[in-house]
């Protein structure tokens, strides 16, 4: 999680929203990415599908099976779909998304019995540091830093 905390902190310093994730198999980080939905004007530039965008390059392939994300936020009902459809392993993830939490919060995609595949879920992982980075961002946007 340290890892995609860093990529959410380089999205902060673009002055995107600070999410971050990455994508690891076999122990090694093979997709990393951030939040650039301002910079690329891309609504679908969220760190969950660069991650994976960078995974599936790596890898050559769609399917990430034995892979696992770790993102700082989780994620929303795209992200959600992305990771089902790449068949990725495991989903970790920091803090909860209660205006658009797909993993449990509003709803759970990622264990959806109806669809082909359910990933394993952890949410929670340093939930604070997590939160904490979204938090200070948004009162320094609204000037109550």
């Amino acid at each position: 999680m340290q890892a995609a905390i860093a990529e959410a902190k380089k999205a902060e310093a673009l002055g995107e929203v600070p999410i971050g994730a990455v994508i690891v198999k076999d122990g090694a980080i093979i997709g990393r990415g951030h939040n650039l939905r301002e910079t690329s004007l891309d609504p679908t530039a969220h760190a969950e599908m660069i991650a994976i965008r960078e995974a599936s390059r790596h890898l050559e392939a769609w399917r990430l099976l034995d892979c696992t994300l770790y993102v700082t936020l989780e994620p929303c009902p795209m992200c959600a779909g992305a990771l089902v459809q790449g068949r990725i392993r495991k989903v970790v993830y920091g803090t909860i998304d209660p205006k658009a939490g797909c993993a449990g919060t509003l709803m759970n995609l990622l264990q959806e019995p109806r669809f082909n595949h359910e990933t394993e879920l952890v949410g929670g992982l340093m939930k604070q540091e997590c939160a904490d980075l979204l938090t200070r961002f948004f009162r320094r946007l609204r000037g109550r830093a």
